[in-house]
């Protein structure tokens, strides 16, 4: 059994108009209120997609870069940061934790930006 991937975000400078490019191609609607960190998206720019198929956000603001990123289900986020370090990937952050929830992202050794999330208890 393998983790799954369980949530995508697509980030840029103007959020609202990377909204309306998705939902223009795709259909996306969006409840737009805050990521789960600053790190991730402004506060109030984050728009959470609610009819892909798979949780989703749109957001970023002022001062982040483009990308996407995927995040994999695990059920222990530092555990997964600790094994991305022992096989060579660098950790960027977390792991954030939020009610219960818990997020982490690391690059691989090219690079790549990969998120990891679950539902964890506080240290």
């Amino acid at each position: 059994m393998s983790d799954h991937v369980v949530h995508f975000e697509i980030a840029g400078a103007k959020p609202g108009e990377l909204r309306e490019y998705y939902a223009g191609l795709f259909g996306w609607e969006y409840q737009v209120g805050d990521a789960s960190t600053d790190a991730v998206s402004r506060p109030g720019e984050y728009g959470f997609v609610t009819n892909a198929g798979l949780n989703g956000g749109v957001g970023g603001g002022e001062g982040f870069s483009p990308g996407v990123l995927f995040y994999v289900g695990v059920p222990d986020v530092e555990a997964a940061l600790r094994r991305a370090e022992e096989l060579g990937g660098r950790r960027v952050l977390g792991p954030v934790r939020s009610g219960g929830f818990a997020v982490g992202q690391f690059t691989d050794p090219e690079g790549n930006l990969v998120g990891v999330a679950g539902t964890e208890e506080a240290p």
